[in-house]
């Protein structure tokens, strides 16, 4: 791949209005996060300018198109793809070979799992990263990175990368110098003369990875100190205390922007302040952080947008995408996992009430100038977070006892489950169990394929298909990931890889197979081939409904019918009453427990619906998306 010209600085004469605008957002938090934020604002802005300069006149065009359209990712005509560039197209230079493929899907939005190079041997699947200035050498340069960009951009595709803020490798330059005796660098992390502290604050944190790495710090005998460690040893978490730090990450994100990123999934966000007495995570000041990592951001690159990783429950998720002082203002885009677990947990218990009242309850029905990344599977494991106060309001329903039957059905020990999954960082305080495995996998195809059942098979790919026609329709950008597309099932071979082997949940991370993906185009009876069909049937319908975008209301109704979950994305011109089958039979309800006004017609599969008077029909595991008549 050719390598990119140098861009020579060149002042954006919109960089002063644009700065003019982030200063309304920038001085509040700064004011309250920082005591000489009046001189920290002049270096904020510095950094910025000189970015804003050296931006590539393509990605300047891109900026003020985003400028005039700040909802631009907001459309329904978004769908996003994730993958580990390596198992899908072997470097990044094999990227854009592949774009036909993810155009074939209507992708519009490539997440590229981690991409920045790692420290070498265990590095927590690529969170570890010890050069963020650098690619992954065995993915190929940042010359790689900005070609590829460029062409997806061409394209119509966004690239999203990782960016890890609450840590790096104990082998990065600012560790290094850290460990030589530095002080400026030992001020970047969270370092501890003795363990009294430490002590103090383990009180109160929850351990990550209780199997692999319990406790949350590590003495190192050559520093002398104790350092916070929350996910493992060799990753250092950044003291945000510093605001060195702030600029330090600051000056990464608009590096990597002027290389094409357009997207930044902002990982571990959630711990990167710290508190005595409290767990460390979801505090204030984290989303005082988020405001101006994303508001300066604005005034330098415009285009670019960030995304929350933020893995938590109902009512500390919402704020990553703004609440009271920060609506509007902090990230863009946040994982939804909350209705990634219920999904799961609906489909193992054949109901749906659950569901119901966690969505209908815990989330508000929009958000401004943000919205959801709605998923079903992604690289990491699933932790059943069902509250006591959640499930006291299904009858006979005990939350212990529920996360329990949860790990046991998804590892496939459960008597009649069709799931084939694995528990993941079991809690012998707690008895929690976290469960890793492929959408395939946990959905019973593995299961059906094994026994040569048809009847299995088949509903195995019906489940595969209403999973994804949620995502598409509950609200917000839909992320496909790689190779639930085609059904691929678990990948035991990690197991064969001394740095893999102690990380279960490689289990999902396969390689794509290609030839399967081949065989799909050819054999239109293979499962492959049903669900990729189904897939891009899914992904097509969603693009041509505007109360699919992100800005429109979503309605969750509860009709009363504990195995049917519904909802209303209620556009102004064209509402849309979403109706998903949770069980393997045909169910049930009446019109007006929907609020149906007047005939309907199925906008996702344009088939006649199935009347018995005024009941609806909704077929086995079925998805509807009903919209009135003509």
């Amino acid at each position: 791949m050719t390598t990119t010209t140098a861009q020579t600085a060149t002042p954006d004469p919109f960089f002063d209005l644009r700065w003019r605008r982030a200063l309304r957002d920038l001085k509040g938090p700064l004011a309250r996060l920082y005591p000489d934020a009046h001189d920290l604002l002049a270096r904020l802005r510095a950094l910025a300018e000189r970015h804003s300069a050296e931006r590539p006149a393509d990605l300047r065009a891109l900026d003020l198109a985003r400028d005039l359209d700040p909802d631009w990712f907001l459309s329904q005509g978004m769908v996003a793809y994730v993958c580990y560039a390596d198992r899908f197209a072997g470097t990044l230079s094999g990227i854009p070979e592949r774009i036909p493929y993810l155009r074939d899907l209507g992708v519009t939005y490539l997440h590229l799992m981690p991409c920045l190079m790692p420290r070498p041997g265990q590095s927590d699947g690529g969170y570890a990263v010890m050069d963020y200035r650098r690619i992954d050498p065995r993915l190929g340069t940042m010359d790689d990175l900005e070609s590829t960009a460029k062409a997806l951009r061409e394209q119509g595709i966004s690239l999203c990368l990782d960016l890890v803020l609450n840590h790096t490798a104990k082998e990065h330059e600012w560790a290094e110098r850290a460990r030589a005796g530095d002080p400026h660098f030992q001020a970047f992390y969270r370092m501890f003369d003795d363990d009294r502290l430490p002590r103090e604050y383990e009180k109160t944190l929850i351990d990550i990875f209780p199997d692999q790495a319990p406790g949350s710090f590590t003495y190192y005998p050559d520093l002398n100190k104790w350092v916070w460690t929350t996910f493992n040893d060799y990753q250092w978490d950044l003291n945000w205390e510093n605001p060195e730090v702030l600029l330090a990450m600051l000056d990464i994100i608009l590096h990597l922007a002027n290389k094409g990123v357009e997207v930044f999934r902002l990982d571990a966000v959630a711990f990167m302040w710290k508190r005595m007495g409290t767990t460390c995570q979801n505090l204030p000041e984290v989303h005082d952080l988020l405001q101006v990592l994303v508001q300066a951001t604005r005034a330098a690159a415009p285009g670019v947008i960030h995304k929350a990783e933020a893995i938590v429950g109902p009512k500390d998720l919402v704020p990553y995408l703004g609440s009271g002082r920060h609506e509007g203002r902090v990230s863009h885009l946040a994982y939804h996992n909350n209705l990634m677990v219920q999904f799961w947990s609906s489909l193992a218990a054949r109901d749906t009430r659950l569901m119901t009242h966690v969505l209908r309850t815990h989330f508000p029905e929009s958000f401004r100038r943000a919205s959801f990344a709605t998923y079903l599977r992604c690289h990491d494991d699933i932790g059943w977070a069902i509250t006591p106060e959640d499930a006291a309001q299904v009858p006979h329903l005990e939350a212990h006892a529920h996360r329990q039957f949860l790990a046991d059905f998804y590892n496939g020990t459960f008597p009649g489950a069709f799931a084939r999954g694995a528990d993941f960082q079991s809690n012998p305080e707690t008895g929690d169990r976290r469960t890793n495995g492929s959408l395939a996998s946990l959905c019973g195809l593995e299961s059906a394929l094994e026994t040569g059942d048809a009847a299995q098979v088949e509903q195995a790919i019906a489940r595969i298909l209403m999973g994804h026609a949620l995502i598409a329709s509950f609200g917000g950008m839909p992320l496909l990931y790689m190779g639930d597309e085609i059904g691929l099932l678990n990948d035991p071979s990690y197991e064969q890889d001394p740095d893999l082997r102690d990380d279960g949940r490689w289990m999902q991370r396969p390689r794509m197979d290609w030839d399967l993906a081949a065989r799909a185009e050819l054999e239109p009876g293979l499962p492959a081939a049903i669900i990729h069909r189904g897939v891009k049937l899914i992904m097509a319908a969603r693009k041509r409904l505007d109360a699919f975008a992100g800005h429109v209301p979503t309605r969750v109704l509860d009709t009363g019918h504990p195995r049917l979950f519904a909802y209303l994305r209620d556009d102004e011109g064209s509402p849309v009453t979403c109706l998903v089958n949770f069980t393997e039979h045909e169910e049930r309800i009446a019109a007006w427990a929907l609020r149906l006004d007047g005939p309907q017609e199925d906008a996702l599969h344009g088939h006649p619906l199935q009347w018995e008077g005024d009941t609806l029909v909704v077929p086995p595991y079925g998805a509807l998306w009903l919209r009135r008549a003509g």
